[in-house]
């Protein structure tokens, strides 16, 4: 295995702060750490109302908690000494240089280890902890419906709802000492006394004297009156009959050895002016992912949020998916669906913030009382300037039960795949990387402005997550880059598989908007795809959503503007812009997968450059649903040229789907020459040659290599079928030449013992593999100018296929 020459152990900074759809631009005062004694911060850490034994003092249990006791740091390690483990924690063997931060580490991960032991005394374990919707809200118990609900706060409280006319002095609550109301429900002539699919809200009464209505916080399903303007959400009882229950039918497929990714918004993936639903996405969006040679789905704005236009980013109800596209069923059937088609499905959380809405969201249960009575923290702490939200008290016992349950939830209920986590640069700092411009200094990693409870919060998730289901793919939408996020929680990490390479788009957009091509950077642009830290992970991706929505511009769009609407016809010859961009298009989108990461990502329609902006629903453009969509007739109409840039996407993952260079860690950059603007690079058994220069073609264009042998064409922007000239020959086979003394790197041609010539015409790229001694003579092996592309390169050898090779099945034509 050859450890790739261009990983180095710092990481990508970005000049600017931006977590999905909120960009973070003004500072806020930084806010000390607490004490190690008092940052535990549980009202009772026995939990509320479920009592798991004799009830004992804080000093006690944090006296009497590590004595040499044997402790469960994560699923696959057991620590015999807690003290000796905190001496060794394995990431400093990773990285030594963070070892100045040992105190640091020695603390969160002593914390979190502390957490961990006192849900596994008091609750049963993590996995028993996070299984509270079996408790809270809503559920069917012998002879009747329990409902139960944390409002510490209250001073009285009842249910209400159609059942019973919403009138509740009949169904009054009762509290325990934790906080927790209750009342079960008898069943009525045997049948449930609150029907299936009936609204229902939480009523109590606060300290000053005022009852007012909230949607239960645990609640399952949540609606809205259609016919009323601005009305507030109802809280939905949802307990269907059998008959009316989806019952999942496929198996989950296997976890890929690389991501592929289609973020995709269910609402807006419709080609007509309105909301998709989950049904409608699964059998017209899904087939066209799964054409695309895509093995993932990432699902945006699935948990319920009554603002449309928040892309699903200001949750009211953490539990219920979103009622603009369906029922809890129908999102069940589009799960199962992808299963079937063999793609992983994961989920968009949003566990940084939660809406600020008050009659319809989990912030109505605030009402003035301290951080410990509630699921956000009191004053500044609690409140997200720049958002308009609510911010969580991680330090919370029952906030933990809420989040750790919500993602349970989630896995279970709806068979999802993982999760990517929403805002974690919010979550990790106590200034929320408000204006903050992360340079890799560790110093920023590691002081008082790290929120630590945050941090062991995730980390309980992760260990949580990969409990539950081993083979789960959890990504971590973080900009800072803090080190250790993406390492395993027992060396002393957060616990991510992934986390998302927020540089990269942010250089795009600044080569396009603010460079000449003429000046672009080749060394530039490969330190910038190739900046992250070894061992860690990272998915990488082009252009995100948040360019897509109204006032900023896609890829697509900043290269070609308004001929997209005059230019795209294939019926005559294409502008110089549009020929300019397709080309840019194309070759961004890949050395970007190809250089970027070890996972790859696409937000909805930029795989074909969809040339307009999003524009959700407002005030502002008279609730016109117009822009809110995508239009699928511009990829499907045959003389337009937005074709061409979808079948290179389809080319471009069918060729890891063949070669596994994603999953590969050799990843070795060997020239990137600023004056002939050109990249060469190996990545898994490929070599890869990107030529960005706008004008010049070189004829025996030398490439370094590392394997000697016969080479030819795998994949090639310039084809015919993805709008090119066909200027390179696929049926010419390239031969390798010795280069140096054997063992003597320096003396090779750029650090490579091999090198073969090839034709390298302007604004291409090429990729070549090595033809085995196996194959047939003379065969052509390239990806394109075939019928039938899933048959167009042999399979390697068992280690380089696919993992699920059914998703070759039903692959179309590029043609």
């Amino acid at each position: 295995m050859v450890n790739c020459l261009c990983l180095n152990p710092f990481i990508s900074v970005s000049s600017t702060v931006a977590c999905t759809s909120h960009t973070v631009r003004s500072r806020q005062r930084l806010a000390p750490q607490k004490s190690v004694d008092l940052a535990l911060g549980y009202r009772n850490p026995l939990g509320y109302g479920f009592g798991f034994g004799l009830r004992r003092s804080l000093h006690e249990m944090v006296s009497s908690r590590f004595k040499g006791v044997a402790v469960m740091t994560d699923d696959k390690s057991t620590i015999s000494s807690t003290e000796e483990y905190l001496e060794n924690i394995g990431i400093f063997s990773i990285d030594p240089s963070l070892k100045p931060y040992k105190d640091h580490f020695k603390y969160r991960l002593k914390r979190y280890v502390d957490q961990k032991k006192l849900i596994e005394e008091y609750e049963g374990g993590l996995e028993e902890f996070a299984k509270g919707y079996l408790k809270f809200g809503f559920n069917r118990e012998e002879g009747g419906i329990v409902y139960r609900e944390w409002a510490p706060a209250a001073q009285e409280a009842q249910i209400i709802g159609d059942f019973n006319g919403w009138d509740g002095s009949n169904h009054q609550m009762e509290k325990n000492q934790f906080g927790v109301w209750s009342i079960k429900i008898p069943d009525a002539d045997g049948n449930p006394a609150i029907p299936h699919s009936s609204r229902v809200k939480f009523r109590f009464r606060h300290g000053d004297g005022v009852w007012v209505d909230r949607i239960p916080a645990w609640i399952k399903y949540a609606t809205v009156d259609p016919n009323r303007f601005a009305a507030p959400y109802d809280g939905v009882y949802w307990d269907p009959p059998l008959s009316e229950r989806y019952e999942f039918k496929y198996p989950r497929p296997p976890k890929p050895k690389a991501p592929r990714i289609y973020e995709a918004h269910v609402g807006m993936s419709s080609s007509e002016p309105r909301i998709n639903s989950y049904r409608e996405f699964a059998d017209e969006i899904l087939p066209r992912i799964r054409a695309n040679n895509y093995n993932t789905v990432q699902l945006m704005a699935v948990m319920e949020h009554s603002y449309y236009a928040s892309f699903g980013y200001h949750v009211t109800n953490f539990f219920a998916v979103s009622s603009r596209s369906g029922t809890p069923e129908d999102l069940k059937y589009l799960i199962d669906k992808a299963h079937s088609l063999g793609l992983q499905v994961l989920m968009d959380v949003i566990h940084s913030h939660a809406s600020n809405n008050i009659t319809d969201g989990l912030n109505g249960f605030d009402v003035g009382q301290t951080s410990q009575d509630s699921y956000f923290h009191a004053g500044d702490r609690g409140y997200h300037k720049l958002w308009d939200s609510r911010l969580f008290n991680y330090a919370n016992w029952e906030v933990l039960r809420f989040l750790l349950s919500n993602l349970r939830w989630w896995l279970e209920e709806f068979k999802f795949d993982g999760f990517r986590f929403d805002g974690v640069t919010s979550m990790l700092y106590h200034h929320h990387g408000i204006n903050i411009a992360f340079t890799g200094d560790y110093n920023e990693y590691f002081s008082e402005a790290t929120d630590v409870d945050a941090v062991v919060y995730l980390m309980l998730a992760n260990s949580l997550i990969h409990s539950i289901l081993p083979d789960a793919t959890v990504i971590a939408e973080d900009v800072s880059g803090m080190p250790g996020i993406g390492q395993q929680v027992s060396d002393g990490g957060i616990g991510f598989d992934y986390r998302l390479a927020m540089a990269i788009p942010d250089k795009w957009i600044d080569y396009l908007k603010n460079k000449n091509e003429y000046t672009w950077s080749m060394k530039e642009i490969s330190w910038s795809l190739t900046n992250r830290r070894y061992t860690e992970k990272c998915v990488s991706y082009a252009e995100s959503h948040d360019q897509a929505i109204v006032g900023d511009k896609t890829v697509a769009f900043l290269l070609m503007d308004e001929e997209m609407y005059s230019g795209m016809s294939c019926l005559v010859d294409p502008s110089p812009i549009v020929e300019r961009g397709i080309a840019l298009q194309k070759m961004i989108h890949f050395i970007t997968m190809a250089l970027g990461g070890e996972g790859y990502l696409n937000f909805m329609g930029n795989e074909f450059g969809h040339p307009e902006w999003i524009d959700f629903p407002r005030e502002g453009n008279g609730w016109s649903y117009e822009k809110c969509r995508r239009q699928w007739n511009l990829v499907d109409t045959d003389h337009l040229r937005y074709k061409f840039m979808n079948a290179f996407d389809r080319a471009m993952n069918l060729l890891d789907d063949k070669f596994s260079f994603l999953a590969s860690s050799k990843q070795i950059v060997s020239s990137a020459d600023d004056e002939d603007k050109v990249i060469v690079f190996e990545r898994g058994d490929l070599i890869f040659v990107f030529n960005f220069h706008p004008e010049n073609t070189y004829e025996g264009y030398k490439v370094g290599c590392d394997l000697p042998g016969k080479y030819r064409v795998a994949l090639d922007s310039d084809a015919w079928e993805f709008g090119g000239h066909g200027r390179v020959g696929h049926d010419v086979d390239h031969f390798t030449s010795p280069e140096g003394i054997p063992g003597v790197p320096e003396t090779n041609f750029n650090n490579r013992p091999n090198s073969f010539k090839v034709l390298s015409p302007a604004r291409t790229c090429v990729v070549y593999y090595r033809v085995e001694e196996s194959q047939e003579e003379g065969s052509d092996n390239s990806l394109v100018g075939r019928e039938d592309t899933s048959a167009a390169i042999p399979d390697k050898s068992a280690s380089m296929k696919s993992e699920d090779n059914s998703n070759l099945d039903g692959v179309k034509s590029i043609h």
